[in-house]
């Protein structure tokens, strides 16, 4: 039986929310692979579908503008939350932002040669001087994505989380955005993986129905069934997964009583036309970013000792 690490358990907690021993006991009758480890927990049914992988663990600012038919969602991440606040790292964030609108950068270091909106000097040029004789912390422009349509946009909690919204739609106005701005927010509040069911891959639809069977397998109830009763079974829960992980197809946080696509639906039928949301992009601030150890790992330490 493997030895496993104080980190390697912390780990396995953060990923699917399952308590110190039974994540010490999975990692060890798992040699301490960690996926093979999840997937134990998930057929002892101790773990729901683990979640994405990466801890929201560094400050900074997450932010979406939309200008016309044009738009960006924004990171830029900084050492402390006291940084990410002040007026100096919010000019930056907007500048940068403008620039990805008006100079169509295409990755971060070629927007780091662009010469920043309403400035003389590059972006990379206004980075290294805040960084370095301003703010004094270190500063990365860590991801963005630029898109052109009809679009809608959303920031959670001053810029922790932020969604832009794609739609196909021959309509427009207020009434559209706004429309955008609430399959925006079920994003932001539920952070469905996929968009659509034909999203999903299909070695990931394989992976589910194994650990169903697996968890069938666990069940006094359901293990005397036969095999090709349990299959069907399965098949049947596969809806359900769809209705959890595909944005399009959860339960509308407004109104449960329909899907999102139902809502959308419903109220460009209102408007007298059709709206298909084509693309949604999500960026949680510091989302897979490791930061400095916490007092986490101490504690379950001295738990195990």
């Amino acid at each position: 039986m493997a030895k496993v690490s104080v980190a390697e358990i912390k780990e396995l907690m953060s990923a699917t929310g399952v308590g110190m021993m039974d994540c010490k006991k999975a990692l060890e009758a798992n040699d301490g692979d960690m996926d093979k480890a999840i997937e134990f927990l998930r057929e002892k049914g101790l773990a729901t579908q683990a979640k994405k992988s990466g801890r929201a663990a560094a400050e900074g600012v997450v932010t979406a503008v939309v200008k016309g038919n044009v738009g960006v969602l924004l990171e830029i991440n900084t050492e402390t939350d006291f940084a990410a606040n002040t007026d100096d790292i919010r000019n930056f964030v907007s500048g940068v932002a403008d620039t990805i609108i008006e100079k169509n950068p295409a990755d971060v270091e070629a927007l780091k040669n662009e010469v920043i909106s309403g400035g003389t000097a590059t972006v990379g040029e206004v980075l290294t001087e805040l960084a370095g004789m301003k703010i004094r912390e270190n500063i990365v422009i860590r991801r963005f994505v630029r898109m052109e349509g009809v679009l809608a946009s959303y920031i959670h909690n001053g810029g922790s989380i932020g969604v832009m919204v794609k739609m196909d739609t021959e309509l427009s106005g207020d009434a559209v955005a706004a429309i955008g701005k609430d399959v925006a927010m079920q994003s932001a509040a539920l952070n469905a993986p996929y968009l659509k069911r034909e999203d999903v891959p299909a070695e990931v639809l394989e992976e589910e129905k194994k650990i169903m069977m697996a968890q069938m397998a666990e069940d006094p109830k359901m293990a005397s069934k036969p095999e090709q009763v349990r299959a069907k079974i399965v098949e049947g829960k596969i809806g359900k997964y769809y209705t959890e992980n595909c944005l399009l197809e959860q339960a509308f946080v407004k109104d449960d009583k329909m899907s999102v696509k139902g809502y959308v639906d419903a109220e460009a039928k209102k408007l007298g036309g059709t709206i298909t949301v084509t693309d949604v992009v999500r960026y949680e601030r510091g989302e897979g970013v490791e930061k400095k150890e916490d007092n986490l790992a101490d504690e379950v330490a001295k738990m195990i000792k």
